[in-house]
């Protein structure tokens, strides 16, 4: 891993250049998309079918072969092991009751004059939720995805995932069944992106499409964006610890690894104010590398994007992790909820030495759907609040319609919108 210094007169310079992240669009990968998106929405099941056969290694004759009922699922969450059963349920009990935290209520209010303003809070009708399929399962992602949905009384969450050689992940379509899955398309890339946003004959129109994907499924996701709402382009996975040097190296060594494992481009960044602990942590790393399946992933990843930090204090440490503004922050310190009063920009926090980032990836309750690329300076999780919408309430009563006419009329003469003043001005009395 790179070795910075807040001291060094380059520190700037080189902690800009490795949070650097090309997000720019392929045009390649952009004319693909836009032809697949173009050919769903003019042909519909037909084109879903050829790209699913095409790109999956799939043999479906018809749509039928595509599609997933809540029996199908039910019958994947009997076929496992009672232990899975039970992580299933429990992740999904406690993602459900944290999420109806964030359930936002309707509220009215009258001013003075009897006029009734307020907000009207109501659900989408139908999303989508999209889960990546083939090397790996995230059954943790349908949770994560489809659980805010239902506490916020989404009626029909249709899932697409693909299935490549026909094969479909029992754990996947559990945590579908859990979660509250409406229906599930076995389908994946741009072409079922384009599917849940144009609508076919057999796959229905949804309002917001959410999930992560490939490059073509977030190439999609921003084509269709308009049509349908979605909740991000997410980046690489990135995790940031800052640590004063009383958990053990081991732990804080595992916790880099959990995120550089999910790919090359993924960023783990460590923060330390002792020179001898971020040593120690190096040393852990040396070690336990050893023992990880993945670890051609997690060197290429640490080594491309990785770093430690050397701070002068904790002080200054929190002031970096703003900059960085990371997807997942550990504040792996003694006194972890004061310190957490100093972070403005971060997607998690993730306080205390007991507290890994792996449990927010599965069970803790909080989302994982969570924003990178420094993007967490203005955006927020995946929540229950991206599936409702809200509605401006107004009724006038009639006193208020003098006072508020005239106001309004004054205003719309001063645009020239003769129709907007005289409609106000029709209501005033005398």
């Amino acid at each position: 891993m790179k070795k910075l210094d807040t001291q060094s007169p380059d520190f700037k310079a080189e902690l800009k250049a490795l949070l650097a992240f090309e997000t720019a669009q392929n045009p390649e990968i952009d004319r693909i998309v836009a032809d697949i998106c173009a050919d769903v929405q003019k042909r519909g099941d037909a084109a879903l079918i050829e790209y699913t056969n095409r790109f999956d290694g799939t043999s479906a004759q018809t749509i039928d072969d595509l599609i997933l009922t809540q029996d199908d699922l039910q019958s994947a969450f009997e076929r496992l092991p009672e232990n899975i059963q039970t992580a299933l349920k429990t992740a999904a009990r406690r993602v459900e009751s944290y999420h109806k935290h964030q359930k936002m209520e309707s509220w009215t209010y009258e001013d003075e004059d009897g006029t009734l303003l307020g907000q009207q809070i109501t659900p989408l009708d139908r999303v989508g939720i999209y889960v990546p399929g083939g090397k790996a399962a995230y059954p943790s992602s349908v949770i994560m995805n489809a659980m805010p949905a239902h506490v916020a009384g989404v009626k029909e969450i249709i899932m697409v995932v693909p299935t490549p050689k026909g094969e479909r992940n029992d754990i996947v379509l559990a945590a579908a069944f859990v979660a509250g899955v409406t229906k599930v398309f076995t389908v994946g890339g741009a072409q079922a992106v384009a599917a849940l946003a144009y609508g076919t004959e057999s796959v229905p129109q949804v309002d917001k499409i959410t999930g992560p994907g490939n490059a073509f499924v977030a190439a999609a996701k921003r084509r269709v964006f308009g049509v349908v709402g979605i909740d991000m382009v997410a980046g690489p996975s990135e995790i940031l610890v800052i640590a004063d040097g009383t958990t053990p190296a081991d732990w804080v060594a595992m916790d880099l690894f959990s995120q550089a494992e999910h790919d090359e481009i993924a960023q783990a960044i460590l923060i330390g104010t002792s020179p001898a602990y971020l040593d120690e942590v190096q040393t852990a790393m040396n070690r336990l590398i050893e023992t990880m399946p993945r670890r051609a992933i997690v060197e290429a990843s640490l080594g491309n994007r990785g770093a430690m930090i050397l701070a002068k204090d904790l002080d200054e440490a929190c002031e970096i992790a703003n900059y960085i503004s990371p997807e997942h922050l550990e504040l792996s310190v003694e006194n972890p909820q004061e310190w957490a009063k100093k972070i403005r920009h971060a997607g998690a926090i993730f306080m205390g030495r007991y507290t890994s980032e792996s449990l927010g990836d599965y069970c803790a309750g909080p989302n994982h759907v969570l924003p990178t690329s420094r993007t967490a300076r203005f955006s927020s999780p995946l929540g229950t609040y991206d599936f409702q919408k809200r509605s401006s309430l107004i009724q006038v009563s009639e006193q208020g319609a003098q006072k508020l006419g005239k106001t309004a009329s004054v205003l719309a003469h001063g645009e020239s919108l003769t129709a907007h003043a005289r409609a106000a001005e029709f209501r005033l009395k005398g």
